[in-house]
């Protein structure tokens, strides 16, 4: 007998969002693990926030949405209180109920503007690589460092002079005319730089993302976003390896982009062995030698530092970092530093679910 589709909508539910949710879905453990990350962030949100006046969006609850944000590639705050409005997952990882109002996406977004002002991002990141090194994940001995390009917010044609906001400055013809970063900036966005990662490519408005990850289980433990030029990436991970929880003595393996004799320096004065891949060609010479490249040691990091790229794809393809929707080096920064640290978060879910 053919069944009848019948609208008459059911007036309770007595399901809540988190019975709906499987007990092996892949967010469980992922949501455990940001809710304890986010909940050692207490004390920062207080310092953030007035005793007194309107209550905002709690804090939490923001940087679960946010986490989603990177897991799904959402687009806009926009997109994603359309996605919390019906989306009985999302609702649960979030921790609205079913009847709960969302927020309006304007109010979502000045809320989360307000996070910039305490590094919470950097803060969150901290807490969970400090989850992994408990869980045993992470190697405080050996690391490897990276940088990528992210294009800014901006197009060509916001490119003009400094010196001259004319008519004439505004046009889209600027093929064979010479335009450099000393003359000219972005009226969009002025932190980004015109800068290409290699011979052969175009150039483009962009920043700049380094990384450093530990080799073990190739875990993010620490992330930048600098201006785009030439030095940015090694002045990146010397500033990073200055603070990544380590032992005393450490290896960092690099490209040969890495092969400077200030950036060997660098390591060494911090007590750590510069493994950079050798840039020898008949004009220069290597700042490393055979004391370095002869033990095994050093051809391990060469062959571990691939790893690094696997943030960059991650964000780049799922997170929607391929180019970054918000404007200024702080922002632009917050949201790869955060988006480094949901990466660890999928990536140790994966990990906890093999180790014996």
């Amino acid at each position: 007998m053919r069944g009848q589709a019948e609208n008459q909508a059911d007036v309770f539910s007595y399901l809540s969002p988190a019975d709906r949710v499987p007990a092996d879905h892949p967010l469980r453990p992922i949501r455990d693990m940001a809710v304890e990350a986010i909940q050692a962030l207490s004390r920062d949100f207080d310092a953030l926030y007035s005793s007194v006046g309107r209550p905002s969006i709690p804090p939490e609850r923001l940087l679960l949405a946010l986490v989603l944000q990177y897991l799904y590639g959402i687009r806009s705050e926009r997109l994603l209180m359309e996605q919390l409005n019906y989306n009985l997952l999302f609702r649960w990882f979030v921790g609205l109920n079913a009847d709960d109002p969302v927020w309006v996406p304007t109010v979502f977004t000045k809320n989360r503007d307000r996070l910039l002002e305490g590094n919470i991002a950097q803060r969150f990141l901290e807490q969970v690589v400090a989850q992994a090194r408990a869980k045993k994940l992470t190697s405080d001995e050996h690391f490897s460092a990276d940088g990528t390009l992210l294009k800014a917010w901006a197009s060509h044609k916001s490119f003009r002079r400094k010196d001259d906001d004319s008519d004439d400055s505004r046009g889209s013809d600027f093929r064979g005319k010479e335009r450099k970063n000393e003359t000219h900036e972005s009226k969009t966005d002025p932190d980004a730089r015109l800068y290409r990662k290699g011979d052969g490519q175009e150039s483009r408005l962009a920043y700049l993302g380094h990384v450093v990850i530990e080799n073990r289980n190739g875990l993010v433990v620490g992330a930048q976003v600098t201006l785009a030029d030439g030095h940015g990436e090694r002045l990146a991970a010397i500033d990073l390896m200055a603070n990544v929880p380590r032992s005393r003595k450490a290896t960092l393996g690099a490209d040969k982009a890495y092969d400077t004799a200030d950036f060997v320096d660098a390591l060494r004065y911090q007590d750590v062995t510069p493994h950079v891949a050798q840039n020898v060609n008949d004009r220069r010479s290597s700042a490393i030698d055979a004391r370095t490249t002869r033990h095994a040691g050093y051809a391990i990091s060469q062959s571990c530092r691939t790893a690094v790229e696997r943030p960059f794809s991650w964000g780049k393809t799922v997170a929607g970092l391929v180019q970054v929707r918000h404007r200024g080096r702080p922002r632009v920064d917050w949201v790869f530093t955060f988006g480094m640290a949901v990466f660890d978060l999928v990536r140790m879910r994966t990990l906890c679910a093999v180790t014996p």
